[in-house]
């Protein structure tokens, strides 16, 4: 079998990795969709693709919630977190909002 053909990938981006950094098992990656893929925090499985998905932390300062949670959290959690716990100051949401604690 040619390398090609180890590395092809299918319709749905199975067949290969996406990940440049992952805790998850190389044979997982390869089975798993890209979209599947692509909804896991980055910090797990880092595809790069938070950005695009809005899957990201807003923390601007120190926060004791694991970055894994941080950028699976919606913004509005994020917003009402307090920031001794989850420091945001100055960050700058999606719908335009600043926190300005």
């Amino acid at each position: 079998m040619s390398s090609s053909a180890i590395n092809s990938t299918n319709d749905k981006g199975q067949g290969a990795s996406h990940a440049s950094d992952s805790s998850v098992p190389g044979s997982v990656q390869e089975k798993a969709p890209k979209s599947v893929e692509d909804s896991l925090p980055d910090s797990v499985h880092n595809t790069g693709s938070n950005k695009d998905t809005g899957k990201v932390s807003h923390a601007t300062g120190d926060s004791v919630v694991p970055k894994v949670l941080q950028e699976g959290l919606p913004e509005k959690v994020e917003k009402v977190v307090p920031n001794a716990l989850h420091d945001t100051s100055g960050a700058k949401f999606s719908d335009g909002s600043v926190d300005k604690s």
